[in-house]
């Protein structure tokens, strides 16, 4: 089952900042000065995301500056986004491939050829650089918003200072290639820097532009770049609930191209008991291994090949 969701908020014309002020187009960095961590809040690494882009525009329009350290804003896929067109809003989550799966060095060192990759490539030397990594995205389902990472020990704790939203889930990504977050600089457990990718829920739901402002001014209070005082006219979520960190264990995708769940499940639902029926792949049934198991970002649009769910438990 698919459906077709309205679009609840404009986007921004990010063409102004094409420019940038690093050598790099669409990728501005700010320094304070002062001795501090290099935080970066990046957008649109798929270009129907529109979420991240608000809040990136946000950030340049009340001119945040780093109180510490150094701050980067970068547009990412901005080639995918410049072509979001709303009346095909599924048709530019990408140009020639998944911006966020080719963070391989194996790739990156090729002579293989796509906008997504040449578009790494003039990124790679930012990654390099940053100390602290949010990446905004969001989703094709009407899920909370929740945060992925990982898995190590310094990115559950970057993700428990900065505190929102109020689920973070840890683990592999079960699917080929690698994304931004696991890009080896940050998943190397012999340094401090960390990566965090929050999806803030349907891709074009208002709320979801709400969380992607209230989490990346968060996260940018909680590295350290700015005060809290910053932030706080700012917040549409005064209070979230504490954070709840999950691990995921399976990823599945769909190995017919008839995958169709049994509910018009949205994501974060919690099935009681071990061996539940959750789908069919064609004609094979999709159980769940353990009881209170967790369903984290179900794909309703999945073609043969694609990922349709990861499962989930409590840490």
């Amino acid at each position: 089952m698919t459906i077709d969701y309205p679009i609840e908020f404009a986007w921004p014309d990010i063409t102004p900042y094409a420019e940038g002020n690093t050598g790099i187009p669409y990728v501005w960095s700010f320094d304070s000065r002062r001795p501090g961590r290099h935080v970066m809040v990046n957008a649109v690494t798929h270009g129907n995301e529109l979420c991240g882009a608000v809040a990136v525009d946000l950030l340049f329009k009340l001119r945040i500056r780093p109180r510490q350290g150094r701050l980067t804003l970068a547009f990412a896929n901005h080639e995918a986004y410049n072509r979001f067109d709303p009346l095909n809003p599924w048709a530019t989550r990408q140009v020639d491939e998944n911006f966020n799966r080719v963070w391989v060095e194996d790739r990156l060192d090729s002579r293989e050829d796509s906008l997504e990759l040449r578009r790494a490539r003039e990124m790679r030397p930012v990654f390099d650089r940053v100390d602290d990594l949010l990446d905004i995205h969001s989703m094709s389902t009407e899920s909370p918003p929740l945060t992925l990472f990982w898995g190590n020990e310094k990115e559950q704790e970057a993700y428990r200072r900065t505190g929102y939203p109020a689920f973070g889930i840890g683990g592999p990504v079960h699917d080929a290639g690698k994304r931004i977050i696991e890009y080896t600089p940050f998943n190397d457990n012999t340094n401090d820097k960390t990566a965090q990718l929050v999806e803030c829920g349907q891709h074009w739901a208002d709320d979801t532009r709400k969380a992607a402002i209230d989490t990346a001014l968060r996260f940018l209070v909680a590295m350290g770049a700015i005060d809290q005082t910053e932030a706080a006219p700012h917040l549409h979520e005064r209070n979230p609930p504490p954070p709840t960190m999950l691990e995921v264990t399976h990823g599945i995708s769909s190995k017919t191209g008839q995958f169709a769940f049994v509910k018009p499940y949205r994501g974060l639902e919690t099935i009681a008991e071990a061996g539940t029926v959750i789908a069919h792949d064609g004609g094979n049934p999709i159980a769940t291994p353990y009881h209170d198991c967790v369903l984290v970002m179900p794909n309703h649009r999945a073609g043969k090949g694609q990922r349709v769910l990861r499962l989930a438990r409590h840490v």
